[in-house]
């Protein structure tokens, strides 16, 4: 059942800094494009660090706590954000192993249950690093691509999966949940009715959950080792997309009940390669920083509701639905006639920078995906630009 979110008791971080302030970071989203070009691309978002993480890495830098990582802290906490949260108590902390990020631990994870040159199924269009990272770790991408609804269309999966089993060696489905760019939340039923694919044709799933915290006020993110036959899967997640920590480098791998074997024979200096500050960081956003949470997701439902209204405004040509998690906007471009990459004609013409669709995959030519995680100023100045692009 959807959740009524608590009345904010902080103030919604996407108002407090200015346009001025963010051009002083010096990382990625702010320092790729000149200064006139406005930034509305990478997953970065435009806000100050919630209070508990910003005294956690002060206290540790004071202490000279800068070390290597050690203990299960971090585990425990999503463990208990996932029981408040998501209702899911099935979140092992012994079934647990810190890893350098979300993507990273997905190489190691598919090391763990795929053979080298197996295919990986993945639903196209998504996040542009499954490509790269899968297919420079010697393993061949699979395209099983979502349905016209956005949502995974589970004839096309099946196809997928009856091909990749022919003569594989040990084939994977990597899982995007929430999806990334569509934003879509796998219903239960959905999940289980993938795991059930999986178990028949003896594919392994890697979910990636990253976006896992960040679920609109009218959805509910389900866990994919929550449902039916997601024992025999793994997750990977992190607290670096809802608290904006992808700087302070730390995740979660987790293994259902049937794969802790799989996580056991994980190699032990994986565990070295996180942050030991963003371990305790992101430890102490979950543990500490569901308030400041509340106020970011209650100002991204007003973002949603505000791009959408500027859109049917002044670019009614543009599809937009908005969506039921992560900070992104899906937009679809197709009707403007700008060709596959209108995000290189807004870069142009509107000096805005968004992501272009094409690295997302089969289904991303003709759509931009737009970073909601900023201003309703900048927002509105973005959609402005990109009008005046078009006369």
């Amino acid at each position: 059942m959807p959740r009524d979110l608590p009345a904010p008791t902080i103030v919604n971080p996407l108002r407090q800094l200015s346009l001025e302030q963010l051009r002083r970071r010096t990382s990625m989203k702010w320092r790729t494009y000149p200064e006139d070009v406005l930034p509305l691309w990478v997953a970065e978002m435009d806000v100050p660090l919630a209070e508990p993480v910003v005294q956690a890495v002060r206290d540790a830098v004071a202490l000279g706590d800068t070390g290597y990582p050690h203990g299960t802290a971090y585990a425990e906490a999503l463990a208990d954000f996932a029981g408040k949260r998501w209702g899911w108590d099935g979140l092992a902390v012994e079934r647990t192993a810190i890893v350098p990020d979300v993507m990273l631990g997905i190489v190691e994870m598919l090391k763990l249950v795929s053979g080298p040159g197996a295919p990986v199924v993945v639903n196209s269009p998504v996040y542009p690093p499954f490509y790269q990272f899968v297919g420079n770790m010697d393993r061949q991408v699979v395209e099983a691509p979502l349905g016209a609804d956005g949502r995974i269309d589970l004839r096309i999966l099946e196809d997928a999966f009856a091909r990749v089993v022919k003569g594989a060696a040990r084939p994977a489905y990597l899982l995007c949940s929430p999806h990334n760019p569509t934003g879509t939340v796998h219903s239960a039923e959905e999940l289980a009715q993938v795991a059930a694919l999986a178990e028949r044709y003896g594919v392994r799933i890697v979910a990636d959950e990253i976006h896992a915290p960040l679920v609109a006020a009218d959805a509910t993110f389900v866990p994919y080792l929550s449902v039916p036959g997601g024992e025999s899967g793994l997750s990977l997640m992190s607290a670096s997309k809802g608290w904006n920590l992808a700087g302070l480098k730390a995740a979660v791998a987790v293994a259902g009940p049937d794969a802790a074997d799989d996580l056991a024979r994980l190699p032990e200096e994986v565990g070295h390669g996180p942050s030991h500050v963003g371990v305790l960081a992101h430890t102490a956003a979950l543990r500490d920083g569901g308030a400041w949470l509340d106020a970011l997701l209650a100002g991204l439902d007003d973002n949603r509701r505000l791009l959408a209204g500027l859109l049917a405004e002044s670019l009614p040509a543009v599809r937009y639905e908005p969506a039921e998690a992560t900070f992104l906007a899906w937009l679809d471009c197709r009707a403007l006639g700008l060709g596959d990459d209108p995000a290189a004609v807004f870069l142009e013409r509107g000096r805005v920078a968004l992501n272009s669709g094409i690295p997302f995959g089969t289904g991303g030519a003709g759509f931009a995906r737009l970073n909601l995680a900023t201003s309703p100023e900048l927002i509105t100045e973005a959609v402005r630009r990109m009008a005046a692009a078009l006369r």
